[in-house]
């Protein structure tokens, strides 16, 4: 079975930094991509960040470019996410998820669809 924990989450200011954890359990985590998604209330989920089996390629959605940084440590089974300069737009529930394909090479991370396991969440609040 596979598990997905997140950690990390918390009440910051605006400008601070926050690092999510995600240690992943019951799946060969080398063998497939991670994403980083968040959900704030009124809005849809979306991703933020994603990045490959390899940790080769990564991807960030325009509004965090700059500011996150996705990172995997495959003997840990661990993916983070280093968030600096946060704004309060940031304010959401934050999952991480698995990708569903094994050694997937292609540029479909940002879709719910392309994942198949998804953690309970954790929640990022930035106040002024």
């Amino acid at each position: 079975q596979v598990q997905l924990v997140e950690s990390g989450g918390g009440l910051v200011q605006t400008g601070g930094s926050l690092r999510l954890s995600c240690a992943a359990s019951g799946r060969t985590f080398s063998r497939f991509g991670m994403g980083w998604f968040r959900h704030a209330p009124g809005q849809e989920r979306e991703c933020v960040a994603a990045i490959s089996f390899s940790g080769g390629s990564t991807y960030y959605a325009d509004s965090v470019k700059g500011r996150l940084t996705i990172s995997r440590d495959n003997a840990k089974n661990t993916v983070y996410l280093q968030m600096n300069s946060l704004k309060l737009e940031d304010t959401a529930v934050y999952y991480c998820a698995t990708h569903r394909r094994p050694y997937y090479s292609g540029s479909s991370y940002t879709a719910d669809e392309m994942y198949d396991y998804w953690g309970q969440g954790t929640q990022v609040t930035v106040s002024s």
